[in-house]
């Protein structure tokens, strides 16, 4: 038997705009809140435990003073990666250069916390 990712757990200074900014990005709603501040989110009709890992934003305090060493990569499905690009800079992401060459099928962006996360060209099916 194998494990499986359930949720994954983000830092953020303000986690009620970052858990806003990952719902509108995914199409996810809020799940629960916790005493401590944190607050899941996840697809409406699974939550926690569902085909897709949950994000829960954990109240964090230290400042970020170097690149992650892990992102989200997100594809979409509904409409091309151009549309889409203009879709989450609406949202409030932003272009990211990381060494880029600019010949990249994906575009690196940062969420309003200056997470990095890849925007990759493939349209994949909804769940």
């Amino acid at each position: 038997m194998a494990c499986r990712i359930s949720e994954l757990v983000i830092d953020a200074a303000d986690p009620d705009r970052l858990a806003a900014f990952w719902s509108d990005v995914l199409g996810y709603v809020e799940l629960d809140r916790e005493g401590d501040g944190s607050i899941a989110i996840g697809p409406p009709d699974a939550g926690f435990g569902g085909p897709q890992p949950i994000l829960v934003f954990s109240p964090a305090s230290d400042p970020r003073t170097e690149k992650l060493r892990l992102h989200i990569d997100v594809n979409a499905t509904d409409r091309d990666q151009d549309a889409e690009l203009e879709r989450l800079l609406a949202l409030g992401a932003r272009p990211v250069d990381i060494g880029q060459t600019g010949t990249e099928s994906w575009h690196v962006l940062a969420d309003p916390e200056g997470n990095e996360f890849c925007l990759l060209r493939t349209r994949l099916k909804p769940l």
